[in-house]
């Protein structure tokens, strides 16, 4: 396979970059009130709900876990509490690399602009960023782009303020659902899944599979 040589490496943060450890906040609220196999149910509901909030206009990120856990909880019978909403929040930017990412991404950033695309609030996503162990030519948020992914308008957004278009980037991402089916509609031709095991695989969407950022220097050909 040739390697791809793109003007600009663009990336999916939480949870293709930074462990998302979203879910674990989840248990450590609600492992007394729930059993294993309902605390299964409550994390995907919670997942589900996460991605319905931010399907529509903007909001902010913190209105988005507010309102998801809520919905959860009340699906799952259990009690709200605003602060639970709160803690999740403040959790995420506290959250660092995948092991594999920091390596990885040094070497490829030795020769191609990096670039994150990520459904972020302004506030939280440089501590985030900062914790990766590479340069960054760009970091834009949903709260700059006035949309989260897997709406177009993120896209748009990025494509806008770098100058380029979809021929342009190699987008790498570890979701389907949030990254890489916006990306194939939009004519992304070069793309990268991530398989942290998040979703299944889906070939229809045309990408090169890693199982880690440690393949991805390997696909541009480093």
């Amino acid at each position: 396979m040739a390697a791809i040589r793109p003007k600009y490496i663009t990336f999916d943060c939480y949870g293709t970059l930074t462990n998302f450890q979203i879910a674990d906040v989840a248990r450590e609220l609600y492992a007394s009130r729930l059993d294993d196999a309902q605390m299964q149910k409550f994390i995907e509901d919670f997942t589900a709900y996460r991605r319905d909030e931010i399907l529509g206009d903007w909001k902010p990120y913190g209105q988005v876990i507010h309102n998801a856990l809520e919905r959860t909880c009340k699906l799952n019978g259990v009690a709200f509490r605003p602060e639970d909403g709160k803690l999740c929040y403040e959790r995420v930017p506290t959250w660092g690399p995948h092991p594999d990412v920091p390596a990885g991404l040094a070497k490829v950033a030795k020769e191609f602009p990096l670039v994150i695309l990520s459904n972020a609030s302004n506030s939280q996503i440089m501590s985030n960023v900062e914790k990766l162990g590479a340069p960054f030519h760009a970091v834009y948020t949903a709260e700059r782009a006035q949309a989260y992914k897997p709406r177009l308008k993120a896209f748009e957004y990025m494509f806008d303020m770098l100058g380029c278009g979809p021929e342009d980037v190699l987008h790498c991402s570890s979701s389907f659902r949030y990254d890489l089916m916006s990306a194939h509609d939009l004519r992304i031709k070069n793309k990268v899944w991530v398989n942290r095991g998040h979703e299944p695989a889906n070939p229809y969407y045309g990408y090169v599979e890693i199982a880690d950022i440690s393949g991805l220097p390997g696909v541009v050909g480093l």
